[in-house]
């Protein structure tokens, strides 16, 4: 049940949203993640979908997202759900956005529609790597200040700050002593590859990406900001993967270029860092070992 301060706020925001006259009938928990609560609020017919958390101070979290969704619906390559409201109350804060009816993508028809939007957001670029504000990826802080050298950015702003915050939590050894050199080495990488300032959503393992009942590809949770296409590429990978179509379609709109099977690695190993520092130790042997085959990589 929702505490009456909670319930008022959102009963505020939907009606500000979508009508006066709207009332909150029902508050069904949804499936939303690891770190919040999600719901489907219903009224009217109308449903929409909110996510919350009993912290105030998310509220900065969610403004991150609704910032990442609006710039990905800006592109148009994807349907994204449109933002309706924002808040908080003294101990919550949430997030309001369209209920859209989501299935995952199995299926070849929705995979391949999904890898040829997937090459048009990231044909939408920017002029600088980074992005206007810091966001946030899961729960972690991301640092996005602006820069023109695509190593610089990743080491200095993704994969430096996850090794410290490993370290700061114990997680030493062979892992700091790779992923030290993994730093200081990865420029080697990029000397004959530079890539643009591609729109990334950022976070897109195969739970942030979907499709509607008629295969529309529809994307959501962003981490957004300016990188190269191939971190969002590599992503996909990770955790499970998706339909061979998907990858299929991609590379028929924009193949990788030489040397994306390395640095898929050098990416990935910022989210497995990443779940090692939310999750905990289950995710420090991936993490040993992605390091240590990256510097060897780079020793050659």
């Amino acid at each position: 049940m929702l505490a009456p301060a909670l319930h008022s706020a959102l009963q505020a925001a939907a009606g500000a949203a979508l009508g006066a006259d709207f009332r909150i009938e029902s508050a069904a928990p949804v499936a939303g993640g690891d770190i919040h609560h999600a719901l489907r609020l219903t009224g009217g017919g109308t449903r929409v979908f909110v996510k919350w958390h009993a912290d105030a101070a998310s509220a900065d979290l969610f403004a991150a997202e609704a910032d990442g969704l609006r710039a990905l619906a800006r592109c148009d390559a994807f349907r994204v759900p449109a933002v309706l409201a924002q808040g908080s109350t003294a101990d919550a804060a949430f997030l309001m956005l369209e209920w859209l009816d989501l299935a995952p993508i199995r299926a070849d028809t929705p995979a391949r529609r999904a890898g040829e939007a997937l090459a048009a957001l990231h044909r939408c670029t920017g002029e600088r790597f980074g992005w206007p504000r810091d966001n946030f990826i899961g729960a972690t802080p991301q640092a996005n200040a602006p820069g023109d050298n695509w190593s610089r950015f990743f080491v200095r702003q993704r994969l430096a700050p996850q090794l410290e915050r490993a370290a700061q939590r114990g997680f030493r050894g062979d892992l700091q002593k790779h992923g030290e050199r993994v730093c200081d080495k990865a420029p080697a990488l990029f000397l004959d590859y530079r890539p643009a300032p591609s729109l990334l959503h950022g976070d897109l393992w195969s739970g942030n990406l979907a499709a509607l009942p008629d295969g529309t590809p529809a994307l959501f949770d962003p981490a957004a900001c300016f990188g190269d296409r191939e971190a969002d590429l590599a992503m996909t990978e990770l955790f499970g993967g998706l339909p061979l179509a998907f990858y299929a379609a991609y590379r028929e709109a924009w193949p990788p270029d030489e040397g994306y099977e390395v640095r898929k690695t050098l990416y990935n190993l910022y989210h497995v860092l990443n779940h090692l520092n939310l999750f905990g130790g289950g995710y420090l042997r991936q993490a040993e070992r992605m390091a240590a085959a990256l510097a060897a990589e780079l020793g050659r």
